[in-house]
């Protein structure tokens, strides 16, 4: 149980519950979006298609660095440091591949950020047409967020009657997927500045454990001269 890394372990569960939560809310609540522009505005937004093939990549790109990390967090604890870093060649190669892979985990915690602050936006718009489905009655006139909407969007198509299509089939139905994807996110900045902390500290023992080699080999001397000395006789 010693070689179990526990903090990149839990850093890992962490990483794999939130990217998959992630990438299963907003692949649902995107679908939702292009249905409702396509019903709705008459509007394909042939861009946000290809998200889908991102999500694909970027589940993959996350499950591969988790394993990965995982690896490094193994070799890096206990009496598996020891072994694996043993000479001066392997030590220098462990300490630039923990170095590597915290820049890697440093730039992906920025993306993931980015990405919590565009879910911001897209979770307070959704919000606000949540709330103008519970209180108007009538059509909904969505032309003071003419903004919010691609250029060439017909003015008339933002004054909404079919509430069906807008409110009950989109609306209320993508907003929840919305707020899961960001709180997911946010789980996933969390896991990313875990793996920070956690190969920071892998990097110190990398760099230390020849000092601690030496520190254990002194107190066997010392240990080996006290068991030699002769006993007083009193």
């Amino acid at each position: 149980m010693t070689r179990v890394p526990y903090g990149t372990l839990i850093a890992t569960i962490f990483c794999c519950a939130g990217v998959l939560t992630f990438l299963i809310c907003l692949y649902r609540a995107v679908r939702l979006t292009l249905r409702m522009f396509d019903d709705v505005f008459k509007y394909n937004l042939e861009w946000l298609s290809s998200v889908q093939l991102a999500f694909i990549i970027v589940g993959s790109f996350m499950g591969l660095l988790a394993v990965t990390l995982l690896i490094v967090g193994i070799c890096s604890t206990g009496a598996t440091r020891s072994k694996v870093y043993r000479g001066w060649k392997s030590r220098v190669g462990g300490r630039i591949s923990t170095a590597l892979c915290m820049v890697i985990v440093y730039i992906l915690n920025l993306a993931w950020l980015g990405i919590a602050c565009c879910l911001v936006v897209v979770v307070f718009t959704f919000h606000v047409a949540r709330q103008l489905c519970d209180n108007s009655t009538g059509c909904i006139d969505l032309q003071q967020f003419h903004f919010l909407f691609p250029n060439g969007t017909d003015l008339k198509l933002l004054n909404i009657c079919s509430r069906k299509a807008f409110c009950t089939d989109a609306v209320i139905y993508a907003e929840p997927y919305y707020i899961l994807s960001f709180v997911a996110s946010i789980v996933v900045i969390i896991s990313l500045l875990h793996y920070i902390m956690c190969l920071a500290a892998n990097y110190t023992r990398i760099k230390d454990q020849e000092k601690f080699k030496d520190l254990q080999e002194l107190q066997y001397l010392q240990d080996s001269e006290m068991g030699t000395l002769p006993k007083d006789r009193f």
